[in-house]
C-alpha cells in the first residue's frame, strides 16, 4: 500500500482520539530506530515527547525484541490463575526494588485501569467510597479514571459518579497569591485540602489520588514538602495515598518512581507506561503488604481478561532488566540536568516562554503573551489547538515531535537519549519559539 492509500484507510475507518476526526491526515510510519521515527518519504522526527510519554527505551530496543519472539514461542497468551514465567519474575523484579512495605501487584492493560482498580482497591479495603483527586490531573478517559481527572476531559462523563471529588493543589507559576516563600505556599495547599476533607468527612473518603508529578497538565512539580502534608492528612483519616506514576515512574524523573524524589512513601502506587516502554499494553497496581494480606481472607473484586499477559511481561522484565543494565537512573540525572540548562536559557532568550519547569527527563515549556502578566499564550479553558496546534505543527516539520497541552509544550524524550542529541532537538525548539515571539510584537 501507498502511504496515501494507508491514511485515507485509516481516516475512512479508525476513529482517533481527542481530535476532531474531519481532516485528518496521519503521517504514516516507515520504521523507527532508537529516538526516531522515519515516515514513509524519508522523514527523520526525533520522538521529544517519547510518544505519549511511554517509550522511554526508545525504538527497536533488542532485548526486549528478543524477549517477546522467545515467550511468544512458548505461548503467547494464559489467563492470570495459570501460572506464568514472565509474569511472576516481572513482578518480584519491581517488588524487590521497592521498600520493604510494598507486598503484591495487580496487573492491568495500561494506566486507566491501573487508576480504576487502585480507587477499587482502597474502596474494598477502606469500606468507604468518596475520592479525592486534583483539578489540573489527568488520570484516564474511562468511567472512573475519567471522573478522577480534574481538567475539561472529563466533561464528556459528566454528569459525574457519586463519590468523586476535586481540589485544588499547587501551581506556583500561575499562583496569584503572593507567598512569602515555599513552605508558606505548601501550608497553604496543605491546610486547603485538609479543610476540604474535614468538609467531606474524613471517615468517608478512601483515598486521595494525585500524580507525583503532574503531567499532560503542564509538568508541575510541587512545592517542597507538599507531598509530605498529604501523607499527614491521610495519616491523620486512614485515607489511603494513591500515587498516580502513569507517566512519571520508570526513571522519568532519574528515580524509578517519582514520589522517591519527596521523601515520602504511598500506600497504593499505580503504574503503565515506561514500565515495558509501550512494546505492548501493560499497567499495574503496587500495595503495600497490609492491603494485599486484607484479602488473604477476603475477596479481590478485581479482574481483566488480559492481567499480567505474558507477552507484555515478558516485554516488562527486559525493559526492567535495560534500565538496571544500563544505569537509567544515573543517566536521566545526568543528562537531565543538562536538559534543565538548555531549557533554562531557552527562557532567558525568549519572551514567549514565560516558565520552564523540569525534573529529570520530564519537562515542560509554559508560552505565554506577556511575561510581567503571566498572561497565557492562549486563555485557559479555551480550546488552544488553534494557536498551540499551530506551534506544535510547526516543531514537527522541523523534525522535533511532541505535543502540547493547554499552553505547556511537552519536552519528555526517550530516556537514552544523549546530550548531543539534546543541543541539536533544542536548537530547533529554540528556531521555532522565535517565530512565536515575533508573532507577539
Amino acid at each position: 500500500m501507498t502511504a496515501k492509500e494507508i491514511a485515507q484507510m485509516q481516516t475512512s475507518n479508525v476513529l482517533l482520539g481527542w481530535s476532531k476526526q474531519e481532516g485528518l491526515n496521519p503521517t504514516v510510519v516507515d520504521h523507527a530506530e532508537g529516538i526516531y521515527i522515519y515516515d514513509t518519504e524519508g522523514n527523520r522526527y526525533a520522538d521529544m515527547s517519547s510518544e505519549q510519554v511511554n517509550v522511554n527505551v526508545g525504538y527497536g530496543n533488542k532485548e526486549m525484541n528478543e524477549a517477546i519472539k522467545a515467550q511468544l514461542d512458548k505461548y503467547a497468551y494464559v489467563q492470570g490463575s495459570w501460572g506464568a514465567e514472565p509474569r511472576a519474575k516481572l513482578a518480584k523484579s519491581i517488588i524487590d526494588r521497592l521498600p520493604d512495605c510494598f507486598g503484591k501487584i495487580f496487573f492491568t492493560n495500561g494506566g486507566a485501569d491501573a487508576n480504576e482498580n487502585a480507587i477499587k482497591i482502597a474502596r474494598m479495603y477502606t469500606g468507604r467510597f468518596k475520592v479525592m483527586s486534583q483539578y489540573r490531573s489527568y488520570h484516564g478517559s474511562t468511567f472512573g479514571a475519567g471522573n478522577l481527572t480534574g481538567e475539561p476531559r472529563h466533561f464528556a462523563l459528566e454528569p459525574a459518579i457519586p463519590g468523586f471529588i476535586h481540589f485544588r493543589g499547587p501551581y506556583s507559576y500561575q499562583e496569584k497569591i503572593k507567598f512569602e516563600s515555599e513552605d508558606a505556599e505548601c501550608e497553604y495547599y496543605v491546610d486547603k485540602l485538609r479543610e476540604q476533607v474535614i468538609f467531606e468527612g474524613g471517615d468517608r473518603i478512601a483515598a486521595i489520588i494525585l500524580e507525583t508529578v503532574v503531567g499532560s497538565n503542564g509538568i508541575i512539580i510541587y512545592p517542597k514538602n507538599y507531598l509530605k502534608g498529604v501523607r499527614k492528612i491521610c495519616d491523620e483519616f486512614g485515607i489511603m495515598m494513591i500515587c498516580d506514576e502513569v507517566m512519571a515512574g520508570w526513571y522519568r524523573t532519574g528515580k524509578m518512581f517519582a514520589y522517591m524524589n519527596f521523601d515520602v512513601t504511598p500506600d497504593i502506587i499505580s503504574f503503565a507506561k515506561g514500565v515495558n516502554s509501550g512494546y505492548i499494553p501493560l499497567g499495574g497496581v503496587i500495595v503495600k503488604n497490609e492491603i494485599a494480606h486484607f484479602f488473604d481472607d477476603k475477596y479481590l473484586s478485581c479482574g481483566l481478561t488480559y492481567s499480567g499477559h505474558p507477552l507484555a511481561c515478558a516485554a516488562g522484565l527486559a525493559c526492567q532488566e535495560f534500565y538496571i543494565k544500563n544505569d537509567i537512573e544515573g543517566h536521566v540525572q545526568k543528562v537531565g540536568k543538562y536538559l534543565g540548562q538548555k531549557l533554562e536559557e531557552i527562557k532567558a532568550k525568549h519572551e514567549c516562554v514565560g516558565d520552564v519547569r523540569y525534573i529529570g527527563l520530564f519537562s515542560g515549556v509554559e508560552l505565554v503573551k506577556d511575561r510581567k502578566t503571566r498572561e497565557p499564550l492562549v486563555p485557559w479553558g479555551q480550546d488552544p489547538q488553534g494557536i498551540m496546534g499551530a506551534i506544535v505543527k510547526e516543531l514537527k516539520c522541523h523534525g522535533f515531535f511532541t505535543y502540547s497541552h493547554e499552553n505547556v509544550i511537552i519536552v519528555a524524550p526517550p530516556l537514552i537519549i544523549t546530550e548531543a542529541q539534546l543541543d541539536e532537538e533544542l536548537s530547533k525548539l529554540d528556531d521555532v519559539l522565535s517565530i512565536v515571539d515575533s508573532n507577539l510584537e
